[in-house]
C-alpha cells in the first residue's frame, strides 16, 4: 500500500484529461482502506475516491489523498429463500461490464441489459445505473461500505439505498462518508428477459423469446454503435442525464414539439431524452478545439486528445445553456465533476 507522490490521473479516468494527485494509494485489500484513512487524518488531507474512472470529470489537480480503488474477487451462494435465484456478490474494483458477462457465462440472469456500461462495480450503485429497460436497483441486493465516520463496515439492503433516477444515498445523505467495498446482486437461473426498451425492440430478431445471451449481444451491439470507445477517444459516457419534469411542463412543451421522446416515470412526473433536447440546439457533432459533442450520440462529450477539463467544462455549460434558452429545461451533469462548480453547472 504505498503512497505515490504528484501522481498523473490522466490514464486512470476515460476522459483523459490532464490532472495530477498530490498522493495517489492504491487499495487492493479492504484491510488497506482504514490504515490510509487514518494516515491521511493525520496529515490532515482531504480523500478523494477514485474507481474505474468513466465517470469523474477532473477539472484541475486533486489535492489531498487519491484513494485509487482495486478490490477484485467475485463470489456466490444460493439464496435460502428462493432455489431458482443465486446471490453475487461483486468486490467494488472489479470491472462492470466483466462481470455482467461472468454472470453469464455462468447462468446467473438479470444483468445482461446493462453489458458494455463503463466504469467499476462500485460506482455502480452511486447512481443508479440503467440503461435499456432495467436499473442496478431492479437487481441489488446489498451494498457494503466502509464509513468514514464510525470508522465500520455497513452493509445496506436495496431499500435503504434510496435508489432514484441516476441517483441514491450515496449522492446524498452518504456522499462524503461512505467508500463502497462490494455489491451483492440477486440473479435468476431462469431466463426473464426485459426486451421492452425500443431500441431493443427495433433490433433484428427482437422478441419476448429472447435468450440472456441474445439480449447481451444486441445491447452491445447497439452501444457500439452508437458511443465511442473510451481506449479509442477520451469520453464519460452520457454526460447528462435524462430531465424529469412535471405532467404540465412536458404537455406544454409536446404542444410545441409532437416528436419530443418521453418517458414514464414512477410518479406523474415524465423524464425527457437529453440527446434529443441537444441535438435539437443544434450541438451534435459540434467541436470546440480539442473537445466536442460526438457525432452518432449528442449526450457523449469527447476529448479528441490534448483537451482539459475546463474545456470540457465550459462546453458542457454552453450546452445546458442554450438547451435551457431553447426548451427552458435545464440539463444536469451525469458525471461527477471534481472540484463540483460553485453554484452547479
Amino acid at each position: 500500500m504505498a503512497w505515490q507522490a504528484d501522481a498523473p490521473l490522466q490514464g486512470l479516468t476515460t476522459l483523459g484529461v490532464p490532472a495530477r494527485a498530490q498522493w495517489l494509494c492504491s487499495i487492493g485489500q479492504e484491510d488497506e482502506l482504514p490504515v490510509a484513512l487514518q494516515q491521511a487524518d493525520h496529515k490532515d488531507l482531504s480523500v478523494t475516491v477514485l474507481g474505474g474512472g468513466s465517470n469523474m470529470l477532473l477539472l484541475a489537480d486533486v489535492p489531498g489523498l487519491v484513494l485509487h480503488m482495486q478490490l477484485m474477487g467475485i463470489r456466490h451462494r444460493q439464496d435460502p429463500a428462493d432455489p431458482d435465484a443465486v446471490l453475487v456478490s461483486a468486490a467494488a474494483g472489479e470491472n462492470w461490464h466483466e462481470l455482467v458477462a461472468y454472470c453469464l457465462q455462468n447462468g446467473w440472469y438479470g444483468l445482461e441489459n446493462l453489458a458494455l456500461i463503463p466504469g467499476s462495480v462500485g460506482a455502480a450503485p452511486v447512481q443508479n445505473i440503467g440503461a435499456y429497460g432495467v436499473e442496478l436497483s431492479d437487481r441489488l441486493l446489498s451494498v457494503r461500505y466502509f464509513d468514514t465516520q464510525t470508522v465500520q463496515v455497513t452493509e445496506l439492503d436495496s431499500d435503504a439505498c434510496q435508489f432514484a433516477y441516476r441517483d441514491s444515498i450515496f449522492k446524498q445523505a452518504l456522499k462524503n462518508t461512505a467508500i463502497i467495498l462490494s455489491c451483492t446482486f440477486r440473479l435468476s437461473r431462469t431466463p426473464r428477459t426485459v426486451v421492452t426498451y425500443p431500441a431493443l425492440l427495433q433490433y433484428p430478431g427482437a422478441g419476448a423469446d429472447m435468450t440472456p445471451q441474445r439480449v447481451f449481444d444486441a445491447v452491445c451491439a447497439i452501444r457500439r454503435s452508437k458511443l465511442p470507445d473510451p481506449a479509442v477517444i477520451g469520453n464519460a459516457g452520457s454526460f447528462f442525464r435524462n430531465p424529469i419534469v412535471s405532467a404540465d411542463v412536458h404537455a406544454g412543451l409536446q404542444l410545441r414539439w409532437p416528436d419530443m421522446p418521453a418517458f414514464a416515470t414512477h410518479t406523474s412526473d415524465v423524464k425527457i431524452a437529453a440527446a434529443w433536447l441537444i441535438d435539437q440546439a443544434g450541438w451534435k457533432g459540434v467541436r470546440r478545439g480539442a473537445v466536442g459533442v460526438h457525432d452518432r450520440q449528442a449526450l457523449v462529450l469527447v476529448n479528441h486528445g490534448g483537451g482539459t477539463g475546463q474545456q470540457i467544462l465550459a462546453l458542457a455549460t454552453e450546452i445546458a445553456d442554450s438547451v435551457q434558452q431553447m426548451f427552458g429545461v435545464r440539463l444536469q451533469p451525469e458525471v461527477c465533476i471534481v472540484p463540483a462548480p460553485a453554484g452547479g453547472l
